[in-house]
């Protein structure tokens, strides 16, 4: 039976266990991953972490969790009550719901009933998380603006700005995984990968949605939003207790949801590496769970691993970056795509398919082969003192203004 047939005839009960089950794993999957976080980052920064409650420090998190929910709950007097209560439970619920749609498992028996590790399955499954990660961006944009505060509205601002920049690209780096999948559900994609995954044949798109699902969670070296150099804490600077700690969650479970979104698209989803595929049978199909958790830990050991290796891109640098680099490069991207896919449905010889593709490597290395050529000239100009003019008007320097006023004033 497929995914879907399996899915309908789930009784109400089944599908209720199961939302609990994914509840429970990504409620700990972001203790587990604070607490790795933490170990990782002080292994690279030779300090030791935490390692006192319980052992190897595991339940740190969750001491840190129970006495953030002890706190002393504020609102600031000029904050909208409301608005500002709502904000970080929209955060919440959208990253929870990104989980509906994803398989984490292969076929399964739970309680004698034999199902799949996924609520629904829908024909635009993958659409339905980017709408529902959009919308969570509501919570930390209206969290800003309700703080009452400066610095929260600038966080909140940014967020906005952020998230439109790099969820195009996101999307777009997608575009190629739905031609060569031909479908939009997640369950019809990691069946199109039976044979090669899509992270070989579209490596282009799993860089792009690599970095693109960085600057959507709000993560060094993407982290503007809350940027404490600058905003202090960013939109939720005037948070504390329990709705920061919702903010806390959130930020964990949409790294966990990204990254299975991302083993589901590239990584084959719950399959095994290749060579391993007589393991999915082991525990009844149960291991396939495990398997899906080990690429997801992969994703997020990437996550960590930048924080503690890259500083944090100016703003300008980040939205040219955006704007000017992963969007331009997917739509180049994705015509490439759709025009080898044309030819090979056609039925278009091999010879050329390898012509195309080589004129598109050529073109490639043309074009790199320009850019450091035009990046070693404006570096010599520079060692020479030659500035180039702009081709955008530049005010005057305060200098020569002062001295043309002084001119004035004597003449």
């Amino acid at each position: 039976m497929s995914t879907a047939d399996l899915i309908a005839t789930d009784p109400g009960w089944i599908s209720l266990v199961k939302a609990l089950l994914i509840f429970a794993v990504c409620v700990l999957a972001t203790l587990m991953s604070v607490w790795g976080e933490r170990r990782i980052v002080a292994r690279m920064q030779q300090r030791t972490g935490p390692n006192r409650v319980g052992p190897f420090g595991l339940i740190q998190a969750l001491a840190d969790g129970v006495k953030l929910a002890l706190k002393e709950d504020l609102i600031p007097k000029a904050a909208d009550r409301i608005v500002f209560v709502i904000a970080p439970i929209i955060a919440v619920t959208t990253c929870f719901m990104a989980f509906a749609v994803i398989p984490l498992s292969g076929t399964v028996v739970l309680f004698g009933h034999e199902t799949v590790m996924q609520l629904t399955d829908i024909p635009v499954g993958v659409l339905y998380i980017l709408a529902t990660a959009s919308v969570g961006v509501y919570g930390i944009v209206l969290a800003g603006w309700s703080s009452g505060s400066t610095y929260p509205l600038l966080g909140g601002l940014r967020s906005s700005a952020q998230v439109i920049s790099y969820e195009i690209a996101m999307g777009l780096s997608l575009v190629a995984v739905f031609i060569y999948s031909g479908s939009m559900s997640t369950a019809d994609i990691v069946g199109a990968q039976d044979k090669w995954w899509f992270c070989v044949t579209l490596f282009p798109s799993f860089v792009i949605y690599a970095i693109s699902m960085v600057g959507e969670t709000n993560r060094a070296p993407f982290d503007l939003a809350e940027a404490e150099g600058e905003l202090v804490g960013g939109f939720h600077t005037e948070y504390s207790s329990l709705k920061f700690a919702l903010f806390f969650l959130a930020e964990y479970v949409n790294i966990v949801a990204v990254s299975a979104l991302a083993a589901t698209l590239f990584l084959g989803g719950y399959h095994a590496l290749p060579g391993l595929g007589f393991t999915e049978s082991w525990l009844g199909g149960w291991f396939t769970v495990i398997w899906f958790l080990a690429k997801v830990v992969f994703f997020f050991f990437i996550f960590v691993w930048l924080r503690g290796t890259l500083p944090r891109l100016r703003y300008d640098q980040f939205m040219k970056f955006g704007w000017k680099v992963l969007i331009p490069f997917s739509l180049v991207w994705i015509i490439i795509v759709a025009t080898l896919r044309v030819l090979s449905l056609q039925g278009a010889p091999r010879s050329a398919l390898i012509g195309f593709t080589i004129g598109i490597v050529l073109l490639v290395l043309a074009g790199a082969n320009l850019y450091e050529s035009s990046k070693k000239r404006r570096a010599l100009a520079d060692a020479l003192g030659e500035v180039a003019t702009p081709s955008f008007p530049v005010p005057a320097i305060p200098q020569k203004i002062s001295n043309t006023r002084t001119e004035q004033i004597n003449g």
